[in-house]
């Protein structure tokens, strides 16, 4: 137990959870006295930064990026609104579609919070509706980044996991549509019990454009998942495909992408890429102290003990896994939890896919809840707003999002049934 002291003392002592797991497994390597175990630095961290499947990672970052840089966001935008547009609380659905649409783009929650709360916070005031309001549909929508694939959530969770990332971007389909279903039942229910401002109707001359340029940037994570799904290509290969497409489009469709941009962008995914990484080498590291302890069997038999219902456990796991992300960052929470408690989902007979979905869902709450909600600050900073009016202007969409998460943990088959008619 000693690596786990060590890691909640230095995180309660304020230091980046990077230090932390690895002075505590360095901290249970020298208590030990065993030199050997010293050599385990550089075999686990070679072992988990050797996988081909972290690749991925900076390449659907570059991804996300070039076509957020390039303007392909703001056309997915112009393209949600031919659909939705025109309906009480237009601007409302428009900004939950779109947020859908950039999920596919963007793949991380906190990026899309970020560039969804500049374009459609001010937007949707200007219109008449209430600031608190546009800030909770923005952020809720956020919340599709890493359901919705090319998710980076799925990714780490895949190669920590060792699951097939192709199972796990499918996994997240149907629970991403449900989610966006029951966000646009809570807009209608606020819609005509508060009276949202009615949207206006697209113009017809404006109809072809909008829907040919929300299209083009729309066909990039399409083709990401049929290209994954068919076996035509690895996740790793699929992201630098997106990567390009993105850049032509950007650089020379568009024409909004500039060469100066690219030092930018390039240093941006390099520092998220070696903060992600290092934290994953350091989690299979501080993982592997736990496992020569024999926390993971401790902790499979205190849920055996504890309880012989898969649906018990699973909430115990998101009650779990909320409230430590109400506290740390959701990739955070990954790495850390999924090591010691896949185990114990195994032992229940879940399946490692569906744990993914279910941890993965589970974060993402915890990043809206305060006291920290990381999800919050960027919209409050955004919008110049305060944390509790935010905060009660999201709970009918927390109360969904609870509901959602409830179903799919109680039925598998929500996560289950594309992976497996698809990849059969």
């Amino acid at each position: 137990m000693l690596a786990v002291f060590g890691f909640l003392i230095a995180l309660f002592a304020g230091v980046p959870i990077f230090t932390a797991l690895l002075l505590a497994a360095l901290l249970f390597m020298f208590e030990s006295g065993n030199g050997v175990l010293v050599s385990e630095v550089v075999i686990q961290f070679d072992g988990v930064l050797g996988q081909s499947g972290l690749l991925a990672v900076p390449l659907f970052m570059l991804a996300g990026e070039l076509m957020n840089r390039g303007g392909l966001t703001q056309r997915l935008i112009a393209c949600a609104g031919l659909f939705v547009g025109g309906l009480r609380g237009g601007l409302a659905y428009v900004n939950l579609l779109a947020n859908a649409m950039a999920a596919s783009i963007l793949g991380s929650a906190t990026a899309q919070i970020a560039v969804m709360s500049r374009l459609m916070i001010p937007e949707m005031e200007k219109k008449g509706y209430d600031k608190n309001f546009a800030a909770a549909v923005t952020v809720s929508g956020g919340l599709l980044g890493p359901v919705i694939p090319p998710s980076m959530l799925m990714i780490i969770y895949g190669v920590i996991a060792y699951q097939p990332v192709s199972a796990l971007f499918l996994a997240g389909i149907v629970p991403g549509v449900l989610i966006v279903a029951a966000f646009a039942l809570v807009i209608a229910v606020i819609g005509w019990t508060h009276g949202l401002p009615s949207g206006s109707r697209a113009v017809k001359q404006r109809v072809r454009a909008d829907l040919l340029a929300g299209m083009i940037p729309g066909c990039i994570p399409v083709a990401v998942i049929l290209l994954i799904t068919a076996g035509v290509m690895t996740p790793t290969e699929a992201g630098a495909v997106a990567a390009v497409l993105a850049f032509v489009i950007g650089m020379v469709l568009y024409r909004r992408l500039k060469w100066r941009d690219l030092p930018g962008i390039f240093a941006r995914v390099c520092t998220g890429t070696a903060a992600i990484t290092g934290l994953i080498a350091a989690a299979s590291l501080f993982g592997w102290t736990l496992t020569f302890e024999g926390i993971p069997d401790q902790i499979v038999a205190f849920f055996v003990s504890l309880t012989d219902s898969k649906t018990v456990f699973l909430l115990t796991v998101y009650l779990l896994v909320v409230v430590l992300g109400m506290f740390l960052e959701s990739i955070s929470v990954m790495i850390v939890m999924v090591p010691l408690l896949l185990p114990a989902a195994r032992s229940f007979g879940i399946d490692s896919v569906h744990f993914g979905v279910v941890v993965s869902l589970a974060t993402l709450v915890g990043l809206v809840t305060p006291p920290v909600g990381p999800g919050l600050f960027i919209a409050m900073q955004s919008a110049n707003l305060k944390m509790m009016p935010l905060f009660r202007a999201m709970i009918p969409f927390l109360a969904a999002m609870l509901f959602c998460m409830l179903l799919i943990a109680l039925v598998p088959a929500l996560s289950l049934w594309l992976p497996g008619v698809l990849l059969k």
